[in-house]
């Protein structure tokens, strides 16, 4: 990481507005208790709920597609049009 960004985030208050200072010890303190693979753990977990969301965003939007069109139109926002078209060349590109 270049020097300028990391001053950058050094000087970024990254505590959420409406957590105390003594919350987010207690917070800090738990996650640098767990082991790796809990950290890895969370963050799969994390990125399937973020998915799920955007899932579920696309299934408002668009309460006509099926869910193989829910997961392509996913997969194109997840990779970007051209990397969707080499993996998938023969699947339409669905508005997510």
């Amino acid at each position: 990481m270049p020097a300028r960004a990391g001053k950058f985030l050094a000087e970024m208050d990254l505590r959420p507005r409406d957590t105390s200072p003594e919350a987010e010890a207690v917070q800090l303190a738990v996650l640098r208790s767990l082991s790796g693979a809990q950290k890895v753990a969370i963050c799969f977990e994390l990125s399937e709920a973020s998915r799920e969301y955007t899932r579920s965003g696309i299934r408002s939007r668009h309460p006509e597609y099926c869910e193989h069109q829910v997961e392509l139109a996913l997969r194109r926002m997840t990779l970007g049009d051209d990397l969707f078209q080499k993996a998938w060349p023969d699947e339409p590109l669905l508005s997510p």
